[in-house]
């Protein structure tokens, strides 16, 4: 075939030829892989309005679910707190908890303090103002700093105190077994309450919860664990 018979051949019908023996081939092809039992390709499914509706559900009860366990989270922090905030000897014997003048009380307070101010009334508005991300991350930091300054608090009980001042704790001590104590008579446990303030005063600084509770069972003569009175948040 010449240059000129070739340049008058009608090329262009290789196509349409071309893509009626490529459907056949393929369409062979398919009716093989189906003899075979192999997996045929599908179209991608497209979820209904009734699926869609029912995923996006599932995916608000799994956030509100996270919310919750969060707030939990929040709630494991402060009722470790309240474990010295409401209990005076307990504070006596790790006066770090309270002591204003260490870095890491300091930062734990700060951090409490941080995360309440965050605190949603419920899950379902804490993810409707979306704010989860920066309370998750207050709690945590809060989580930290009171692990940090409960960790050194129980190392060091009163080690880091001068002698005065660990005499003046022991002191607090003892006169606290009396102040408490169901068989001293009112007047006995009244002043031992009072001498317990003053020695006190300047190393460890009671919480208002602490002190509402110590003079509840000095006044009644309530032995201990009887205060049954606990806030709902312990507030620094």
């Amino acid at each position: 075939m010449d240059h000129s018979t070739w340049a008058s051949f009608p090329w262009w019908l290789i196509f349409p030829v071309w893509a009626v023996f490529g459907g056949r081939f393929a369409a062979r092809r398919r009716g093989r892989r189906r003899m075979q039992g192999l997996p045929q390709a599908e179209a991608p499914h497209r979820p209904s309005a009734a699926e869609a509706r029912a995923e996006q559900r599932a995916q608000w009860e799994r956030q509100v679910a996270s919310a919750r366990q969060l707030i939990a989270d929040h709630d494991a922090v402060n009722g470790r707190w309240l474990a010295y905030e409401l209990d005076v000897a307990k504070l006596i014997d790790f006066p770090m908890m309270t002591d204003v003048r260490e870095p890491l009380t300091v930062d734990f307070i700060r951090a409490k303090r941080a995360a309440d101010g965050l605190r949603p009334g419920s899950p379902e508005a804490l993810l409707q103002d979306d704010g989860v991300g920066e309370y998750r991350e207050a709690v945590r930091r809060y989580e930290v700093a009171f692990d940090l300054a409960e960790r050194e608090a129980l190392r060091l009980r009163d080690a880091h105190y001068s002698q005065l001042e660990q005499r003046r704790l022991a002191q607090a001590r003892q006169l606290l077994r009396v102040a408490v104590d169901p068989a001293a008579t009112a007047n006995e446990r009244q002043l031992a309450y009072t001498r317990v303030r003053r020695e006190l005063e300047g190393i460890i600084v009671l919480p208002v919860e602490a002190v509402a509770a110590l003079e509840r069972r000095v006044v009644l003569g309530l032995p201990a664990g009887s205060d049954a009175r606990r806030p709902t948040d312990g507030a620094a």
